[in-house]
């Protein structure tokens, strides 16, 4: 279960903190998260947390750069915890990967290169990055995953009972009607991962997708390729992740601010019925 800190503090690395220990301490069950953005801000809030013994979601995670950030960041947290004879083998997180808004983004700048493309071998270059390269984007994260946690210095965590900070796959329902319906599911299986399925997704799954192991170490010297293609065309990955976290962060706002707006709007009515 997860319980979200307001999206509203989102860049206060102190009032995120307070919030998520006041949370995790007024619900008091073990199996609680606290979902905290993987915000720049957000880090060292997130990493003194984990510290403290309060489970945390990293959230709205686009950018391998802003992935390799958090995972080390979860481990620097294990590593205090030890250092201070503190027990490790309850810690618990994730780091959930937002993936199909990606090709969303990406997907609109191809389109505007495509307007604009000289030769058809161009064209046929860009026609061929649609809709690839959130699942790429993915695989790499995955790989700085088992860069991360397959190595001695975790190794000396896992032996006093630590667990991965698993990758959580989030935003795999598909966007695009021309694309395929399990997209963002059958080419992300990969061990130690969660993927975050709407159930729209989960029936087209259980209907027509194909299980396989590990499909998310497969074609990983095209993943690569897809990436590096980018620049190319003028398209700053860096600068999509960048953008799909600020509107991110944007939209989880204006959705607590409504929610909050709707329970202020129903107490008054309560009150007003009560009296």
């Amino acid at each position: 279960m997860s319980l979200e800190v307001s999206p509203l503090l989102a860049h206060d690395t102190q009032r995120s903190l307070e919030e998520a220990r006041h949370l995790f301490a007024a619900v008091n069950r073990p199996n609680l998260m606290i979902k905290i953005p993987g915000t720049k801000e957000g880090l060292p809030a997130i990493e003194q947390a984990l510290a403290e013994g309060i489970n945390i979601n990293v959230t709205l995670i686009f950018a391998v750069e802003r992935y390799e950030e958090i995972a080390n960041t979860y481990l620097k947290a294990l590593e205090r915890r030890v250092a201070e004879g503190k027990p490790v083998d309850r810690a618990a997180s994730v780091a959930s990967v937002f993936v199909s808004r990606v090709d969303t983004l990406v997907d609109k700048q191809l389109e505007a290169k495509l307007a604009n493309a000289k030769t058809p071998e161009e064209r046929k270059k860009i026609e061929g990055l649609t809709g690839t390269v959130a699942v790429a984007n993915t695989k790499l994260i995955y790989q700085k995953y088992k860069e991360i946690f397959l190595t001695p210095r975790f190794e000396a965590l896992a032996k006093k009972g630590a667990r991965v900070q698993r990758p959580l796959w989030g935003s795999t329902s598909t966007k695009n009607p021309n694309y395929s319906d399990t997209l963002y599911v059958q080419g992300l299986i990969g061990r130690d991962t969660v993927n975050t399925m709407p159930t729209q997704t989960i029936d087209a799954y259980l209907d027509h997708g194909k299980p396989e192991a590990d499909t998310i170490e497969q074609g990983l010297d095209e993943a690569r390729n897809i990436v590096a293609q980018l620049p190319g065309l003028g398209i700053n990955l860096r600068a999509v992740t960048q953008q799909l976290e600020d509107e991110g962060v944007k939209a989880f706002a204006n959705d607590y601010q409504k929610l909050l707006a709707s329970i202020e709007e129903k107490k008054k009515s309560s009150l007003a019925a009560s009296r």
